[in-house]
Formats: structure tokens, C-alpha cells, sequence
């Protein structure tokens, strides 16, 4: 399939800016493959649809303020600094994007807080926009870190217009997020809420947690017609024997077993073993899914409503196939369903 196949004209106003006002309150949209049926549920009727010993794959990555705001030395010209990822501890070192770019050149030094309290001196350049930056801090490291997410922000999607809010700290962030590394929410989880999952668990339903590190790589546009020429950046990864027992044992018992966003169904099909089962694995996949593909681990999905050509999209088109998804879609604009981070959410069965 060529990225033309993905376009469509979503409107502005579908973008969602704010999250609901309860996380299990969005709406669902629930896609039967089998049948190819589409219903129109909240996101709490998710219950209904899972049994006993189904499992549902979660990813428990955790976002941390990503987006610092400095002032370049001499000029005070204020700079966005977006962490990317740490490349040295004991150097504290790390890779980041910065804007505006023209400015920022090796040697120049940026300073972020009121009172200066964080210096970061550029030593390379990486892309365009890239850059490593070695921060100059005196204490401890754990203290670097407090004084780093002191001065950072929640690094919502740039097309989220309005100001980070003190709610997003918390509502971009899943109820179950746990190992700190993302720039980006794995935005499917954050329709779950405290009592949904309760309830699911007291139903019997088994989770199996998972780590993928979302990186900006994941929202990067696609430049190339010929989809296989793509590539996508490396995320870092881990699945631990606990979630592979539950997961392997949902396979062989023929139970539902869902991947809760396409962070989650990526992670799992970067660790398909020869027999189709899942395998434990540490590292970095830069796996990119889009039609046709044949899915080894998961056989149901939740996922938010994405934008058009993005990698996500062509990640959902090959689940559900890219026919159903498109019909889904049109209806999706139809009945005003909200689109992206903050979103309303898809069940695909």
C-alpha cells in the first residue's frame, strides 16, 4: 500500500484539546472484524467485552516532563529544549531537539530557571533540529533529575494550542504508568480508570504489563510514497517473563487476548518467537506495521482515533483491515467522535 491510501480530511475541530472529564467517559467505538459491525458504546462498556482469562496488554511506560524553556547566553533569546533521550549519566548528557535551531550552534550555552539554575552547553549537532547537550550541574544525580523535571513541562502534542495545564500532569499520564522514559503517552491507556480496571480484574480478566518508551519517532510524517521505505526511530523495550507466561498462556487457552494501543502492539510483535508465542526481550525496536501483516501475538486492539497518514493509522489499517477502517473513519467524522492524544477510543474484536 502507498501513503496516499491513508490520506483523509479530518476536521480541526475534531482534534481534541482537552481529555474527558472522566478517563472511562470517552467514547467507543467497537469494530467486529468477523462481522463487520460498527456500535457506539463509552469507553466503560469496554467490560462487556472480555471475559474470564482474557488478557489485556498494557504499556506501563511513564512520560516525564520533556519540554524545558531556556534562554540562550548573551542574546536571552528564550529557546524550547525537548528532551528525546539521555545518551550518558554520568556525563548527563542528552539528545534533544531545540527550536528555533538557526540559533542554537556547538559551544553556545542555554540557561533554564529564574535564577539560572540549570546550565546545558551544546557539544554536537544531530539533525536539523537535533542536538546533544551536556548539562553542567554540581549535585548528585538523582538531584539533576528533581531539578530537570522541576523545570520541565508535561510535553503535550504540538497540536494541543493551548498552555500545559496543571491537569495534564496527571491526565496525560496512564493510571498505570510505572517506569519512567516516554515523551509521548501511550494514549489508548488513558481511558482507563481505577474503578474500570478494578472491575475488570474482579471479572477475571489477566493484565500483562509491558514496556515501550515512546519517542517522537512515532509521530514523525511519513516522506515517501513507497511505505517499506520508511523508517521508523528505535524505542526502547521490555517484556518480562511475567507478562510472557500471561500472555502465552492466554494464546494457548484461545482467550482474547488485546493489546491496549499500538505502542502495546508494537512492543509484542518486536518479540514474536519462531512458534508464534511471545519471548522475553530488552533492547530497541524500530518496528514499523502497515498493511499487509499478519498479527502473531494479539487478537483484539484498543486504540485512539489517529490522524491522517501517520504510522499509527497504517498500524490500525492492518488489524482491522484498511477497507473497515476507512468506513470506520468516515463515520468516526460523522458522528463527531474526537481524534488524536486526548481523544475518544476504538475497540477492534
Amino acid at each position: 500500500m502507498k501513503l496516499s491510501h491513508f490520506g483523509f480530511n479530518l476536521p480541526e475541530e475534531l482534534l481534541a484539546e482537552y481529555p474527558a472529564e472522566n478517563r472511562d467517559e470517552s467514547r467507543l467505538m467497537v469494530l467486529n472484524r468477523k462481522d463487520q459491525t460498527i456500535e457506539h458504546k463509552m469507553f466503560k462498556d469496554l467490560i462487556n467485552y472480555f471475559d474470564e482469562d482474557d488478557v489485556l496488554i498494557l504499556n506501563n511506560t511513564k512520560v516525564f516532563p520533556a519540554r524545558l524553556y531556556g534562554n540562550k547566553e548573551k542574546t536571552g533569546a528564550r529557546i524550547e529544549v525537548f528532551l528525546l533521550r539521555e545518551l550518558n549519566e554520568e556525563q548527563r548528557l542528552w539528545d534533544v531537539l531545540v527550536d528555533p535551531a538557526r540559533k542554537i550552534r556547538i559551544g553556545n550555552k542555554l540557561y533554564f530557571g529564574d535564577d539560572d539554575m540549570l546550565v546545558a552547553e551544546v557539544i554536537d549537532n544531530t539533525t536539523s533540529r537535533g542536538r546533544t547537550l551536556r548539562f553542567l550541574f554540581d549535585g548528585s544525580y538523582r538531584e539533576f533529575r528533581i531539578k530537570l523535571n522541576e523545570l520541565g513541562e508535561t510535553p503535550l502534542p504540538k497540536y494541543i494550542k493551548r498552555d500545559v495545564q496543571p491537569e495534564d500532569e496527571d491526565r496525560y499520564q496512564t493510571i498505570y504508568a510505572k517506569n519512567e522514559g516516554a515523551v509521548a503517552a501511550p494514549t489508548a491507556g488513558l481511558h482507563f480508570s481505577k474503578h474500570l480496571l478494578k472491575r475488570l480484574e474482579i471479572k477475571g480478566v489477566n493484565f500483562a504489563e509491558v514496556t515501550l518508551h515512546v519517542g517522537l519517532g512515532t509521530f514523525n510524517p511519513v516522506e515517501v510514497e513507497d511505505l517499506s521505505k520508511h523508517k521508523m526511530d528505535s524505542e526502547e523495550l521490555k517484556i518480562d517473563a511475567k507478562a510472557v507466561e500471561i500472555v502465552n498462556k492466554g494464546i494457548k487457552n484461545k482467550k482474547r487476548v488485546c493489546a491496549v494501543g499500538t505502542t502495546a502492539m508494537r512492543a509484542i510483535e518486536s518479540a514474536v518467537s519462531s512458534n508464534g508465542m511471545l519471548n522475553e526481550t530488552e533492547g530497541w525496536t524500530n518496528k514499523f506495521i502497515f498493511p499487509p501483516y499478519d498479527f502473531s501475538i494479539a487478537n483484539c486492539m484498543v486504540t485512539n482515533f489517529h490522524t491522517p497518514k501517520s504510522t499509527l493509522l497504517m498500524m490500525v489499517s492492518a488489524f482491522a483491515g484498511h477497507d473497515f477502517i476507512k468506513k470506520a473513519y468516515q463515520e468516526a467524522i460523522k458522528e463527531q467522535y474526537k481524534f488524536y492524544s486526548y481523544g475518544d477510543a476504538m475497540l477492534i474484536l
